[in-house]
């Protein structure tokens, strides 16, 4: 018997969200949207979208920003929550939790963050407050990194998926040790004390109450209004959080609270959380645009880091950890297929923008932010692409 048919739209979303590329497809459509409304009539709707200020709390316990600041400021602390969990899960018992494991992500990952930054400053070393973006090219996207991956179709060995999710969890780990580093501004001792504070309160819960998670919640949103206070970038909040909510319990039938809470969250950040982002910070100003804007030292420096850096780095790290003999080749995979791996590693949209939102606060270079990492991702994305496609052709 038929199914009905109002009953197909339903069922052709339900699948569309089971899809591992949906995550990425989801952020594409929201870029798309926000350089669209950018370059049409509505552009003065999409800046007042940007600019509308919102306050949260009572009276002198509130808070007041523009709308963009609690996009970035406060769902992206719930995006770096689902980061900090996912991270944990992989250092304890995931592709992370043995030496034989996380050398060869480690090591490709490092490589893949120093030579784009290295190029970076390389465009730029001539202007000092241009420098300050050094890290924007360092970062992969893992959404649209996976998305592209999924199209190079079943050729493609499960072990590189493997590899390049893992590089992308140490990516995300030093993009964090980054933003805490270099992209901090004067401290407040006081608000600091009150972080610390509720840090010891987690760490006494994930001691003596680790069955429930609202208290963890709790606590965490009390530690981001200290963070967000204490000058350090309030995304922090959610890593540390997240680092302190129990993994193991002492029953093994009972579900930990970290895989309860990173099950709840992560089509919340897929499919709302990091497409807002998307929107609210993909919006390039197309109109009047030449090739000589993309040359100049800020996109071109990006967009050479992602292109170029990536895949040098990475690649050149696990060429030469093969070559040595410290790790094996990936089961399945051949040089061809390594390299276009790598090459889309280059993809760096989300935390990339989010890190060029931090080295340059108030909109400064803004276009010039979203012209090089759009051009440097594309680039990225469709090499990697047919470099893998190639490679199962050769396989």
């Amino acid at each position: 018997m038929r199914a009905p048919v109002w009953r197909a739209p339903a069922t052709m979303l339900r699948e569309f969200f089971r899809l591992e590329a949906a995550g990425g497809i989801m952020l594409l459509i929201a870029a798309a949207i926000a350089i669209i409304m950018r370059n049409s009539p509505a552009a003065p709707l999409y800046d007042a979208f940007q600019e509308h200020r919102l306050t949260l709390g009572i009276d002198s316990a509130s808070l007041t920003k523009p709308l963009i600041l609690w996009i970035n400021d406060g769902l992206m602390a719930i995006f770096f929550l689902l980061v900090g969990l996912e991270i944990k899960r992989e250092i304890v018992q995931g592709q992370l939790s043995s030496r034989d494991q996380i050398i060869l992500p480690m090591v490709a990952a490092l490589g893949g963050m120093v030579v784009p930054a290295i190029i970076y400053v390389l465009f730029n070393h001539q202007d000092a407050s241009a420098v300050h973006g050094w890290a924007i090219p360092s970062a992969t996207d893992i959404a649209f990194a996976i998305c592209i991956f999924s199209l190079a179709g079943k050729g493609t060995p499960l072990t590189l998926k493997v590899l390049l999710t893992a590089i992308a969890v140490v990516d995300d780990m030093g993009a964090i040790i980054i933003i805490a580093l270099f992209y901090t501004a004067k401290l407040s001792l006081g608000y600091l004390l009150g972080a610390v504070v509720c840090m010891v309160v987690l760490a006494a819960l994930n001691r003596f109450y680790p069955k429930r998670l609202w208290p963890f919640l709790l606590v965490g949103a009390a530690m981001w209004v200290f963070v967000l206070k204490s000058g350090l970038h309030a995304t922090i909040a959610g890593v540390v959080t997240a680092l302190f909510i129990p993994l193991r319990l002492p029953r093994r039938a009972d579900v930990s609270p970290l895989e309860t809470l990173e099950h709840a969250l992560h089509p919340w950040v897929a499919f709302a959380i990091l497409p807002i982002f998307a929107f609210a910070n993909a919006g390039l100003d197309l109109r009047g645009l030449s090739l000589a804007d993309l040359a100049a030292p800020i996109p071109m420096g990006i967009t050479a880091g992602l292109v170029a850096g990536k895949q040098i780095g990475v690649f050149g790290a696990c060429w030469l950890m093969i070559k040595a003999g410290w790790v094996r080749m990936p089961d399945g995979a051949n040089w061809t297929g390594l390299y276009g791996m790598s090459v889309i590693c280059g993809i760096g949209f989300t935390m990339s923008l989010f890190i060029g939102g931090l080295a340059f606060p108030g909109g400064l270079h803004a276009d010039d932010i979203r012209l090089g990492i759009l051009t440097g991702s594309l680039i990225s994305a469709l090499g990697g692409l047919a470099l893998l496609r190639l490679a199962a052709r050769q396989r």
